[in-house]
């Protein structure tokens, strides 16, 4: 399975390559957006590494890595991405802080899972901390529904 441009009414999510890291570090850049995924802003040059080890996969021929950079009218806004494997899918989500409350992130995953489901991927999950309401929303938009797991302090979405 290999990430497809997609499409919706608002957005562009296109493959990510290496030569996004660019443009991807001023979207990541911000330090509030670390507050839920943790960790720090990349640089550049991290970015790229990480993409690179990304294009390249996990090296199991039952594990792909699928990752997009959302656009909004041409320009980067966050990125999505899928890890897919023995037919079930899980689903991750971050975007810019200078571009949320936009509805992107909804868009993006509800356009993301409705690609993975049509690629016959079943279930499709996420795991978001309890505390984060908008990604909770996120999740719900795309078809996620709570489940009462919890991994690592976050709790396990499916689709039904």
């Amino acid at each position: 399975m290999r990430p497809q441009t997609i499409t919706t009414a608002r957005l562009v999510l296109t493959p990510l390559v290496p030569d996004d890291a660019d443009e991807m570090a001023v979207v990541l850049g911000d330090e509030r957006l670390h507050e839920f995924i943790g960790g720090r802003p990349a640089t550049r040059e991290e970015l790229r590494a990480r993409y690179l080890r990304w294009a390249f996969g996990s090296g199991s021929p039952d594990e792909h890595w699928l990752n997009w950079v959302v656009r909004a009218d041409g320009q980067a806004v966050g990125w999505v991405q899928a890890t897919v494997s023995g037919g079930s899918a899980e689903v991750a989500w971050v975007i810019g802080v200078a571009w949320q409350g936009n509805g992107y992130a909804g868009e993006a995953a509800t356009a993301l899972v409705a690609w993975l489901r049509a690629g016959g991927a079943h279930p499709i999950t996420a795991t978001i901390r309890p505390d984060h309401h908008a990604s909770a929303a996120v999740a719900t938009r795309a078809g996620l529904a709570p489940t009462d797991r919890e991994i690592d302090g976050e709790r396990l979405w499916i689709t039904p």
